[in-house]
């Protein structure tokens, strides 16, 4: 008999969701068919990619009304995640404590044509550079050492929708402020959260502050500082004041070489931060910055405040992995319930495949969420052949082998 595979299933029951036998049989069927469905997926794929013998109708009522709770499996999967973080940190004997936070958002663009699917609008995407018919999710994602997690999400919703269905409206700075509020780190742990320009405002940075978090960020070169008294935006400064001898050549490893100007005091409505105006790879006379980073860690220096920032792209691979390898945006349910318990499923078969790659990396340290993939899919593939192999060997019909295998003939 072709099984389920079975670090999947014992990365599940390690959760302990306290979900129902048929619940864990669905949750299973989801993971795996979204892990092995190859192209475009959509729930009918999933069910037919992990040839599992429940009824579609089942799989699509799990998603949208069956009782079970989507919070306690987010908090069973994180505690889980940082568990796991600790533990090696701790067998590696690594003394830096130092845990990444990124926060971004993604589009799940739909046709316009879509109209009966719940919760969708138009909403800018930074990606295409115009709005798009889509679901908006604001993420964040957990770095430490090579480990690297998707974490948590929530639903962006305009404010015209939130006023026509009687919702609390929320910016895309609010939503991020849950998530780091909610972030739970140990005292003896360093947490640095990484954003671009959208996020950086005064009201996150100051409940980072509050947290005892430090921030790393893009900050727009419109903000403005304080040199020598005068007060001017980091654009006019470096257009107006800045020559090439006032900056300082750094390279950083895997970046290449950036021109830095060094400041340190208020900018806009923060008292005391590090900002760098940083040019990549040569300086024009008189322009402005390429890039502005701000840093309320005063004892980091140059290089490492580049450096770390760079972790900021593991949220970006990670929506490319999300959306190209597991269908995280081409889902096809008409409940946005069902699209959020979809989404946290997604992060969950996310945090599998990185504990999985964590284990194997033992032996290959440059494996990708890909490579993991494809490992589990040759596997899968051999058991088939296995199975088929021994049910030749029992002189089995070859229709029957075919109707288990749900190929048809």
């Amino acid at each position: 008999m072709v099984s389920l595979y079975l670090p999947i299933v014992k990365f599940i029951l390690a959760l302990k969701l306290e979900f129902s036998k048929p619940q864990l049989g669905h949750l299973f069927t989801l993971v795996h068919g979204i892990i092995l469905c190859a192209g475009r997926k959509n729930i009918t794929q999933i069910q037919q990619a992990a040839r599992g013998d429940r009824h579609l109708s089942n799989v699509t009522n799990f998603l949208n009304h069956s009782p079970w709770c989507v919070n306690r499996m987010q908090r069973r999967r994180m505690h889980f995640v940082m568990d796991k973080i600790r533990a090696k940190r701790a067998k590696s004997g690594d003394a830096r404590q130092l845990i990444f936070f990124i926060v971004d958002d993604t589009c799940c663009k739909k046709e316009t044509s879509t109209k009966k699917m719940e919760a969708l609008s138009f909403q800018y995407s930074h990606e295409a550079g115009k709005s798009v018919w889509c679901h908006c999710v604001v993420t964040a994602h957990v770095v430490s050492e090579s480990s690297s997690y998707a974490w948590d999400f929530r639903p962006y919703y305009r404010e015209e929708y939130c006023k026509e269905h009687h919702l609390p409206f929320k910016s895309k700075n609010d939503l991020a402020l849950e998530m780091i509020e909610s972030f739970s780190a140990m005292p003896d742990e360093q947490v640095y959260v990484l954003m671009d320009s959208w996020y950086t405002s005064e009201k996150v940075i100051n409940a980072c502050n509050i947290k005892g978090f430090h921030v790393i960020a893009a900050v727009k070169t419109n903000r403005l500082i304080c040199v020598s008294g005068v007060t001017i935006s980091m654009a006019d400064f470096a257009v107006q004041y800045l020559r090439k001898s006032d900056l300082r050549s750094v390279t950083v490893e895997s970046q290449g070489t950036f021109w830095i100007y060094e400041y340190e005091g208020p900018l806009s409505e923060m008292e005391n931060v590090k900002a760098l105006l940083s040019w990549k790879d040569e300086y024009v006379n008189s322009s402005k910055p390429q890039v502005c980073l701000l840093c309320t860690d005063l004892s980091l220096d140059l290089v490492t405040i580049q450096r770390y920032y760079h972790v900021r792209w593991n949220i970006e691979t990670g929506y490319r992995y999300f959306k190209e390898l597991l269908g995280f945006d081409q889902y096809q349910l008409l409940s946005f319930e069902g699209i959020q318990r979809f989404w946290a499923i997604q992060f969950l078969t996310q945090n599998f495949l990185e504990s999985q790659r964590q284990d194997w990396m033992k032996s290959d340290k440059h494996l990708t969420l890909g490579d993991v993939v494809y490992r589990i899919r040759q596997e899968y593939f051999g058991q088939i052949i296995v199975y088929v192999y021994q049910q030749a060997l029992e002189k089995r019909p070859l229709f029957d082998i075919l109707k288990h295998l749900k190929i048809p003939a």
